[in-house]
């Protein structure tokens, strides 16, 4: 592992890293959407060889007593044992929980829904909306990949259709959800001196600490997170929210 570090850093001090790319540069990303007949609106994304898949599904329920005129966002994130041999069977891995949270945060943070129009009844009954992210290969950075399939997801889905104030699930009506900005996460990692966009499954055992920023339409950052025990500088930080900012105006464009 030493010597493997050693060889990714040593890359990096000559512009270089294990895949070819840049230190700034984004693995190439596949978008299929509504691969789901059965969600509300589902997407399927590849970060290079990393999959992942995610699905809204819609129910209706009692708000958050404090907020009682509000939709509720629930998400959750499975990592199946298939898509990689670190990945147990059982209950959510810390790991899990940790992508399930910057995801959540993330589209929460941003205002991507207008929770407010979510609402049936004040008070009693409001829209429920369920991301859940299943895992299907890991080859590294699955909180970008993750958080884009949520995204798509979210733009794609589809109220279904209500009868009597009771949900016909497997109709879908053409309304889709009040969506006013598109998140992007975009995750660096420090390994060494240097920060790398988009860290793979390598880059990612040798990195030091970890940066996940995600920004909105408008530039403007709604969410961080920080992971690894490895500390930041302020440069560090600086640079990594202008590359945040620029990859992040890059991705959405693939959503238009």
């Amino acid at each position: 592992m030493i010597i493997q570090e050693k060889f990714i850093t040593d890359l990096l001090s000559r512009g270089k890293r294990i895949d070819g790319r840049k230190a700034d540069e984004v693995r190439k990303i596949v978008i299929e959407r509504n691969p789901s007949e059965k969600a509300e609106g589902s997407a399927f994304v590849t970060y290079g060889k990393t999959k992942v898949v995610a699905g809204v599904k819609l129910g209706m329920g009692e708000p958050f007593q404090d907020k009682p005129d509000e939709g509720v966002l629930i998400t959750s994130a499975e990592f199946s044992p298939i898509s990689s041999p670190e990945f147990e069977p059982g209950p959510p891995s810390d790991d899990s929980i940790e992508v399930a949270r910057v995801v959540d945060r993330g589209i929460r943070e941003s205002g991507m829904i207008d929770m407010k129009k979510m609402c049936i009844e004040k008070g009693e009954k409001v829209w429920m909306v369920n991301v859940d992210i299943q895992i299907l290969d890991n080859f590294g950075n699955l909180i970008d990949a993750a958080a884009l399939a949520s995204t798509v997801a979210i733009l794609e889905a589809r109220f279904p259709k209500v009868e009597d104030g009771t949900i016909v699930y497997g109709e879908k009506s053409t309304k889709k959800l009040p969506v006013k900005y598109k998140p992007i996460a975009i995750t660096l990692g420090k390994i060494g001196d240097h920060l790398v966009v988009d860290p793979d499954r390598e880059e990612e055992k040798a990195e030091k600490g970890r940066l996940t920023i995600t920004t909105r339409d408008d530039g403007n950052v709604c969410a961080i997170q920080k992971g690894g025990r490895g500390a930041l500088s302020i440069e560090d930080i600086e640079k990594a929210l202008d590359l945040a900012v620029e990859k992040g105006a890059e991705i959405r464009a693939m959503l238009k």
